[in-house]
């Protein structure tokens, strides 16, 4: 149980680190920012969730990491990942935000259903091996960013709503 407890004390430590992050150094300046400018960067960083094709790599985790766990996550992060890819060539454009909006509940649903998977199926840490790290350190980040984008999405469209009522054309 206590390499179990580590590994939880690990995404709880990377959680309050990245919020740390987020709300010091990242929000501020993406708040300033135009929609599409703002969601730039986050999409460039859901970009690289391709990475989550490593559970599917023996060697580098266990043999014994369920399979059910392996393939969703692997292939709900590429599907992610094509979709951060493809907002981001599509911005500014209205295309591009909508396919932000279909990548940003895409791709929370998706880590969300990998939590579940790995408790559903019994997952142990050392099952993961070389992709600790992912659930550890890149997973926080990727949750709060998901929040970030929301919050983007959300407000700039408010925002032009009260704009547009304020200085009709």
């Amino acid at each position: 149980m206590l390499p179990q407890l580590w590994f939880f004390v690990s995404i709880a430590f990377s959680f309050s680190t990245w919020g740390i992050v987020a709300t010091r150094y990242i929000w501020p300046k993406l708040r300033l920012l135009r929609r599409a400018e703002a969601l730039r960067p986050l999409l460039i960083l859901h970009s690289f969730r391709f990475i989550g094709l490593a559970f599917l790599v023996p060697g580098v985790v266990s043999p014994e990491l369920p399979s059910a766990f392996a393939y969703s996550a692997a292939y709900g992060d590429l599907v992610a990942a094509t979709l951060a890819l493809l907002s981001l060539v599509s911005l500014p454009r209205g295309a591009g935000i909508v396919i932000a909006w279909i990548f940003n509940w895409w791709g929370l649903a998706d880590l969300l259903n990998a939590f579940y998977q790995a408790n559903d199926a019994g997952l142990v840490a050392g099952q993961l091996g070389a992709t600790y790290f992912i659930p550890t350190l890149v997973v926080p980040l990727l949750l709060i960013t998901h929040g970030l984008a929301f919050r983007i999405l959300l407000q700039h469209h408010n925002e032009s709503a009260i704009a547009e009522r304020q200085h009709p054309a």
